[in-house]
């Protein structure tokens, strides 16, 4: 009657696709929930009692689930629902929600763009796209929903002063010289910031989220070892943290328009060139 498809569980964060097949009716009494988490109605409706409050959803809103609630569901319909569900642990959802761990209780309603890209975020998952990417965009995805209950919880802690926010995207990029595959959590305690205003506050800085910045920079080391005669690809993409070989070659070519095999003759000769004294 449930089904749970995981797509991501990773630094404390979760995405799973569910499915719910229930016959109309009432669901069963007094199941508990065992964590926090924002879950966005794609299709269906269905009424959610927690706490003794019932809340109509549909795909217009989005509801937050905290570690204990009493709840129920019931189903007017027979057609079943599609939920997207974003698991958050206790320190994510503090972090977003000014301090406080305890996600607001009312529904939430979802603005055609913020629908948009937490299906954006499904599909991206779906495909497999790079894990720090997805949790950076899921972070970026529940401080934007959480908005809608309370702009000043979720505002809460974010640099005051344009300085102060150019440091922490400085900082974020020295950290991400040091170590691509820092992930955004980490790069946020190095900062003593949240997740989501680092984010935000790299974006605005820099032009990229922290997830493309991270792939910039590979790529770049990748030609550094192809220029140094590296003839090894699986080595390399192990090494640098692409996903595989064919990871590596296809986001050389995004790049550059170039394969491997080709880049190192070129950036070789170039070298060559350059120590021969030749113009």
């Amino acid at each position: 009657m449930l089904s749970v498809r995981t797509i991501l569980d990773s630094d404390g964060i979760g995405l799973a696709d569910v499915t719910c097949r229930h016959a109309r009716g009432r669901g069963r009494p007094a199941e508990q929930t065992g964590g926090h988490a924002i879950v966005f109605v794609r299709r269906g409706c269905f009424l959610r009692t927690a706490g003794g409050v019932e809340s109509l959803l549909d795909p217009t809103l989005a509801y937050s689930m905290n570690p204990g609630e009493e709840e129920r569901y019931d189903h007017p319909f027979g057609h079943g629902d599609n939920c997207t569900w974003l698991r958050l642990d206790a320190g994510v959802a503090a972090e977003l929600w000014g301090g406080e761990p305890t996600l607001p209780s009312r529904p939430l309603p979802t603005s055609p763009a913020i629908d948009l890209d937490h299906r954006l975020l499904l599909a991206a998952g779906s495909r497999g796209a790079d894990p720090h990417e997805i949790a950076e965009q899921a972070i970026v995805l529940a401080a934007c929903v959480l908005e809608q209950a309370d702009p000043r919880r979720v505002q809460a802690g974010r640099p005051a002063t344009a300085k102060a926010r150019r440091a922490a995207a400085d900082g974020a990029r020295e950290a991400l010289t040091a170590n691509p595959d820092c992930s955004l959590r980490d790069l946020a305690r190095q900062l003593a910031l949240s997740p989501h205003h680092l984010g935000r506050l790299f974006h605005a800085s820099t032009g990229n989220t922290i997830a493309r910045y991270r792939m910039r920079l590979r790529p770049r080391a990748a030609l550094e070892r192809l220029a140094g005669g590296e003839r090894n690809l699986a080595c390399l993409a192990a090494d640098l943290g692409f996903a595989d070989q064919s990871h590596l070659c296809r986001v050389l070519r995004d790049e550059t328009g170039r394969n491997p095999s080709a880049l190192r003759e070129v950036v070789a000769w170039t070298q060559t060139a350059q120590v021969g004294g030749e113009p």
